[in-house]
Formats: C-alpha cells, structure tokens, sequence
C-alpha cells in the first residue's frame, strides 16, 4: 500500500503524540509498505519552531524509510483564539499545497488534533480518489470547552460544525479507548464506522530495568530514595500543583522525593510555586532524550498520572501505557469515572485517588512506601498487561488490517476493471483482424 499520514506531529517533537506516529509510520514501512507524512515544523512542546527548522517554508526529508514532507506554522507560545486560528489556518493552508507534491495514495490517515485539518483532508481524498481514516486521540472541542482552553460561542460553533464534518467526511474513525467510542456514538456516529485501537507502548524498549543501575538515580543522587516521578506535558489539565502541595505535606519524611520532567519554560511557573511553597523534596529537571526514557522510568518507585477534576472522561494519558510497561506501580489522580481510572484498575498495575486532593495523594504515595511488596505487586501486574493489551506489534497488525479492509474492495474493483477492459480490447482486436464494423462496439444502441 501506499499511505499518506496527515499529522501535525511528528519526529523529532519528544512527547504526545508524534513519538506514537513515528513509531506507526516507521512500522508500516518495516512491513513493506511506502509511507509519506505530512506534518508541520516541530515545535511541540515548546510552542515555538526547533532551531533546525526555522526560516523555511517547506523541507522534506527522509528517515528510516518515511518521507515527511514538513510545512511552516505561525506559532506562539502562549497562543490565543486569534494566535490559534493563525496557526491552524497556516497548517490547514500549507500542509495542503505538501500534500499534493508525491505520489497518489492508496489510503490517507489523519491523526486529530488538528481538527481542522479534515477540510484538506477531504479535499486530498477527492483529489486522489481514495478512503481516509480519521484516527482520533483527543474529541475536539470538547476536551477543550470543558478545560476553559475554549469560550468564544462562535468559535465553539464552529469548531462544533468541524467535528461533523470530520466524522462525517472520514470512510473509518479509530478511537483509543472505550470513552471515545461511547461519546461519538452518542453523537450519532455509526458503530461500523468506528474501530476502537489503543495507543501502544515499544514493550522491548521501554521495559523494568533495576533500579540499582539507573543513570537517571545517580546522576540526581537519588540513589536511596523513595522517587515519586511525574514526565509528560504540563499544561492547565495535568494539576501539577496537587503534586507539589503533596510534596510539600511529606516534606518531613526525607527518603521521599518527587521529581517532576517536562518542557523549560513550562517548569518555570512550577518552579515559582515550589518556592513560594518553600518546597525542598521536589526537583524540577527538563526533558532528556527520547533513548534516556527507559533508565528515567526505571529510577522511579512511583509513576504519577496528573489529571484535574474537569478533564473530560474520555481523555487518555498516552503516559499510561509508558508506565504501565516500565514495571512501575502507578498513582493516578484523575476523575474516577474517566478513561485513564478505568485503564490503570482493569490492568492491575496502581490505585487512583481524587484529582486535585493533596491529602488523597499523601496517603497513596505512603501506603506503596510502606507496603513495598504491593508495589512490587502493581508494577509486575501492570508490565503484563501492557504486554498482552499495548504491544506495538499488535497495534500495529491491527491498523494494517483495518487499511487493507477499506483498501481491498477498491483494489478488487480495478482488477475487474482491468479485466473488462481487457476483454473489450480483444472484441476489438477480432474485428479488426476479421475486418467486421467496430460501431456496433463503440455505440452499443446501433
């Protein structure tokens, strides 16, 4: 197959979802298929273009078989509505023009967020007469209504009509987990029309690893300590002020530490609220690189999941299936009703609390500091169910199969096709070499 991804982010942009479809397209291609990605300039999570990128409209390059065709965004760092509209407006607008330079595909994949990217997506799908699947990692806008990122009424409706038109225009959406697949149905979407594929974690790299050799331990000296880590975006619905206040309340117990990993310039307003709290058991450390992730997860005793109350349900932390497969027991302070609770109970591997509690927190952070051996516990029962659930292979296989399924029937229609056209080419052939009239093929009503 030919595959064209439509994805805001891709390699090198180290978190969320660009580490995901990097390791999709790569796989795809390590299974004999050619993939293009369309994307934008990395800028993520910093908001603002990687040094590599800057000053140009468009590059292409290729990596590990995957050609990716990058485009220039108006980003900001702080963005607004208007900073918002300018960003998707330039991505909707640029990526457009990228996508027509190459071959024709055989199938197109477009990752949301961006949802306003389905408008080129649907014109791409006309244009080259082929199916799309809308792979869907966060619901638009809703996520975004219901955190305060999204107020304008008019925008709302907008970006409302969109979603409609994204879900309507896609031949096939792929949910990744069970609260996407209940809230769309709830919107009128068709059952058959859904698939429902988690997101998946590399089991071979990112796997328990001994403490004891953790570079990550000793490079922060934490080599006896008890390191409660959180890693990942920090952004408005994580509620990292909870873990800071929790740090706070365990301040007196010095073998516990909470280390908290993110992007710079987003740790600074964490950092303030350290001092002003006069916390002294939390280091705030910037992201390392992505081949450091496995020894930074093993140098945890704890993996946190960071989510406030108003966090819509269906929202899923792609750090659960990180954690979940580095053999770590995981505290998760979330909506007990939300996807992220029901994924970190039905897999066994840690507890949730209440979402933006400091006490609640305290109290899971101590009872796995008292009881080792239930830790112990979560993290083994947790590294398996990351291996039989969130495998990339299995992912993989499956997002292979549901593309030869929208693209096997289309396939079977050009052959046939082919074949009339075939027979009808030997019709004329005998007439010719027999020398009888052509008309009674060329006007069938003669």
């Amino acid at each position: 197959m030919r595959i064209l991804i439509y994805s805001y982010n891709y390699y090198p942009e180290p978190i969320g979802i660009a580490p995901l479809i990097t390791e999709l397209a790569e796989g795809l291609v390590s299974r004999g298929h050619e993939v293009r990605v369309v994307t934008a300039m990395p800028n993520y999570p910093e908001r603002t273009v990687y040094p590599d990128y800057r000053g140009r409209l468009y590059c292409t390059e290729t990596r590990n078989g995957v050609l990716i065709q990058r485009c220039f965004v108006l980003i900001r760092p702080q963005p607004g509505l208007v900073a918002r509209l300018m960003l998707e407006g330039s991505f909707v607008t640029l990526s457009f023009v990228q996508a027509l330079r190459g071959w024709r595909p055989d199938v197109i994949l477009a990752t949301s967020p961006s949802l306003p990217a389905c408008l080129p997506v649907a014109l791409l799908k006309a244009w080259y007469r082929c199916p799309s699947i809308l792979n869907l990692q966060d619901i638009l806008p809703e996520a975004a209504i219901h955190t305060g990122l999204l107020t304008n009424p008019v925008a709302i409706r907008c970006f409302e009509a969109l979603e409609r038109f994204a879900y309507h225009s896609a031949d096939r959406i792929s949910v990744i987990a069970e609260g996407f697949w209940d809230n769309l149905q709830g919107k009128g979407v068709p059952t058959d029309k859904m698939v429902c594929i988690p997101n998946w974690v590399d089991v071979e790299f990112v796997c328990p690893l001994p403490k004891t050799t953790s570079q990550f331990r000793q490079r922060h000296q934490l080599h006896d300590k008890f390191v409660v880590l959180y890693t990942g975006n920090i952004a408005r619905t994580q509620g990292l002020r909870t873990a800071i206040r929790a740090a706070k309340a365990l301040a007196s117990d010095p073998d516990i530490v909470f280390v908290i990993v993110g992007e710079q310039n987003q740790l600074r307003e964490l950092d303030q609220f350290r001092q002003e709290l006069d916390v002294d058991n939390l280091l705030l450390l910037p992201f390392a690189p992505r081949l450091e992730l496995p020894d930074m997860l093993a140098a945890a005793d704890v993996g946190l999941i960071m989510q406030k109350r108003n966090v819509v349900g269906f929202n899923m932390p792609s750090k659960t299936q990180l954690l979940l497969a580095s053999g770590r027991p995981i505290i998760a302070s979330v909506p007990h009703d939300g996807t992220a609770a029901r994924a970190v109970l039905r897999s066994g591997g840690g507890i949730v609390v209440e979402p933006e509690n400091p006490t609640a927190l305290v109290k899971g952070v101590l009872e796995l500091y008292n009881d080792r051996a239930k830790a112990d516990r979560l993290g083994q029962q947790g590294r398996q169910y990351a291996l039989e659930h969130y495998s990339f292979e299995q992912a993989l296989e499956r997002y292979e199969r549901l593309i030869l399924a929208l693209t096997q029937p289309l396939r079977v229609a050009e052959c046939l096709q082919a074949v009339g056209s075939l027979a009808r080419f030997a019709q004329v052939w005998r007439r010719v070499k027999f020398k009888q009239p052509l008309a009674s093929l060329c006007c069938p009503q003669i």
